[in-house]
């Protein structure tokens, strides 16, 4: 029975898994992510007539970033080895939100010619001058901080790999700059990995790299070649010949109170591999199983509450349906009895109407992204592709937020339309922009790459308020313009007429109070989320790669169906124990969701980063904060459609005297 289910349940994603391993495996490619051709020099001039072979392979680099630190920095602030010959990348929108900072590199390699130490640059510092003692300190602090590099190839993170516990290997898309031993001996970070990094209270910078890179040959060999990956190694070498170094000697130390003069330089090695069998991996195969486990059960509760749900409703309406055509029809009792207050008005309408906008605007935004992120339009290697996606339909969206928030201001009696559109433009908006804008401040104070450039901020104000805040307008409105096809467009339609008396609510069980019900309707919703949000804090505080957008827009579409049933399983007993005011309780019964969230993303903090000072500190809990309002909206406005759905159906169902 529940077993065998169970197991189709799990065959079945496990399938839909696999499938969409294999459209990766096959050659299809997205617009503007085309694999390059790569040739050896002497065949990229003959092969004039392919265009795309390139015989020179660049690296990029990007910003660097801690564990220990919310703040990134630029490539450049640690004063390393650049090219200053060429112009950086053009950046999009997401790439500068998400401060990411690529430029070129002197870094430069030919095609299939190895290479060994070979000299980059060489970084002289006098500890007595002051530029000079900074530059050298806030190299320190960044070792100290295990700052990583993020080198990037032919659109491909660099990795490097290293030996963990049970003789398995850990690969991990950046490298440190060096590392610290402590005035007790202890080794932290990268340290561990050679014996010979044993000076106390000494750092060691890693300015060398072993760098590797695989590639294949394609069919049709005249094509050229394609990179499938690049490792590389960090080691530390003193170089005692700087003109001609040998890549051999001690490591290269600083120590914590030397004075004088001291010269870094920096070097690389690089060779290429053929691999003749290129095959798509699938990582995590455990965190797979663990999601499509979670998956499974919560399709199960939620498939449960759907069944008594429909059952009971069911012999209610008929009960009830039955009880008019009887002419000696017994009393009514229940839910019936508050059919002449159920669509009064709720109280603070204005701004429940305003959220309702918003909560539409958020909602088709993160549909449409997270659909086009799972067809594999914003790939991880799309850069910066899907926060641009979500800001510009964000911007698009101001009409549907409009019209929303008006039509149901205009169905709860309002008259201050004027107040009402402004706030739908400017209210959320405004408190999530003025939220980033103090975490901007931050940035800026810190020198961080993160902070958005004063033009980009422009950009986004202009936007908001050329774009976004009169497309609200038009829609405000439609929706307050009395029109049948706009009118029926949400279904705001009440099948019931309203009293002119309101009618006393009985006193209420503890179940049934506001509160109690209101903590309860989020645990459902939360509960189908937390694993995939584990992830997505993972990937944006501990600087890991997300790629599972399969698997988040399916639980994006169980979350919509979880918060639906738990809001309308309360407001159904709401009104069965005669109490009408469902409004704001739907909205935020599974609006908690994202107090919940809230307490997980607090957990999170204390329990799995390693985040040290006041600023890495604020940013946490400051662009957290921003989530969480934007998830409280979401999860809101889901519920409350929901429940005006449900509300309507059943009354409109029964035949009402």
């Amino acid at each position: 029975g529940k077993m065998v289910v169970f197991h189709r349940v799990r065959v079945v994603i496990l399938l839909l898994f696999v499938c969409g391993s294999l459209r990766d495996a096959l050659s299809f490619y997205l617009p503007g992510l085309a694999p390059v051709s790569f040739c050896e020099k002497e065949e990229s001039d003959k092969n004039s007539d392919v265009p795309d072979c390139k015989s020179t392979i660049e690296l990029f680099v990007n910003r660097l970033d801690s564990v220990e630190s919310v703040l990134p920095y630029e490539y450049t602030a640690f004063d390393f080895c650049a090219d200053q010959s060429e112009k950086r990348p053009s950046e999009n929108l997401g790439q500068v939100l998400f401060g990411e900072r690529i430029e070129p590199s002197p870094y430069k390699f030919s095609f299939k010619k190895n290479l060994d130490c070979q000299s980059v640059c060489l970084k002289s510092y006098n500890t007595e001058k002051t530029e000079d003692k900074a530059k050298l300190e806030f190299l320190k602090k960044g070792m100290l901080l295990n700052y990583q590099h993020h080198w990037i190839v032919d659109n491909m993170p660099v990795t490097w790999c290293y030996d963990v516990e049970d003789n398995q290997k850990f690969c991990n898309p950046g490298f440190p700059i060096g590392c610290y031993v402590t005035d007790t001996g202890r080794a932290k970070d990268a340290c561990v990995v050679n014996a010979d990094f044993n000076d106390k209270d000494t750092f060691y910078i890693f300015n060398h790299v072993d760098i590797t890179i695989f590639y294949h040959m394609v069919e049709n060999e005249a094509a050229g070649a394609r990179l499938v990956a690049a490792k590389l190694e960090p080691k530390s070498y003193k170089h005692t010949n700087l003109e001609k170094p040998d890549c051999t000697g001690p490591p290269m130390s600083l120590g914590n109170k030397f004075n004088g003069d001291i010269k870094i330089p920096y070097t690389y090695s690089v060779k290429f591999m053929m691999i003749n069998n290129h095959k798509s991996w699938i990582a995590g195969t455990e965190i797979v199983i663990c999601i499509m486990n979670s998956l499974v059960i919560v399709l199960f509760l939620s498939g449960m509450v759907a069944m008594i749900m429909l059952r009971t409703l069911h012999k209610d309406i008929a009960r009830y349906n039955q009880m008019d055509s009887v002419e000696d029809a017994q009393e009514e009792f229940g839910w019936k009895l508050v059919h002449g207050d159920v669509f009064r008005p709720p109280r603070k309408g204005m701004l429940l109407s305003v959220f309702l906008g918003s909560g539409t605007q958020i909602f088709i935004m993160t549909f449409v992204t997270l659909f086009f992120a799972c067809l594999g339009f914003l790939s991880p290697a799309n850069r910066g592709a899907l926060m641009t996606c979500a800001v510009v339909l964000w911007v698009l969206l101001g009409t549907p937020a409009g019209y929303v928030a008006a039509r149901y201001y205009k169905s709860f009696g309002g008259e201050k339309w004027k107040t009402n559109v402004l706030l739908t433009a400017f209210l959320c908006p405004g408190v999530v922009f003025a939220d980033f804008f103090v975490m901007n401040l931050i940035l800026w104070g810190e020198g961080s790459s993160a902070a958005m450039p004063f033009g980009t901020l422009v950009a986004i104000l202009a936007l908001w308020f050329c774009i976004s805040v009169p497309l609200t307008f038009i829609g405000a409105y439609f929706g307050f313009k009395k029109s049948p096809f706009f009118f029926k467009l949400l279904g705001i339609e009440h099948p019931v007429r309203t009293n002119q008396i309101p009618r006393q609510i009985p006193e209420q069980s503890f179940y049934t109070k506001p509160l109690p019900g209101i903590v309860m309707g989020g645990i459902l919703p939360f509960g189908c989320i937390f694993i995939q949000l584990f992830f997505i804090l993972n990937s944006i505080w501990s600087h890991q790669m997300y790629y599972m957008f399969g698997f988040l827009f399916l639980v994006f579409i169980i979350l919509l169906i979880t918060c639906s049933e738990a809001t309308i399983l309360l407001c159904y007993f709401h009104l069965c124990a005669e109490d009408y005011h469902w409004q704001w309780r739907s909205f935020l019964t599974s609006g908690f969701t994202a107090v919940y969230f809230l307490v997980y993303a607090i957990h999170y903090f204390f329990s799995k980063l390693q985040i040290s000072g006041l600023a890495s500190t604020i940013l946490y809990f400051g662009y957290t904060m921003i989530m969480a309002l934007i998830f409280f909206l979401f999860t809101g406005t889901i519920g409350f459609f929901a429940c005006f759905w449900f509300v309507t159906k059943i009354y409109s169902v029964v035949k009402v005297d």
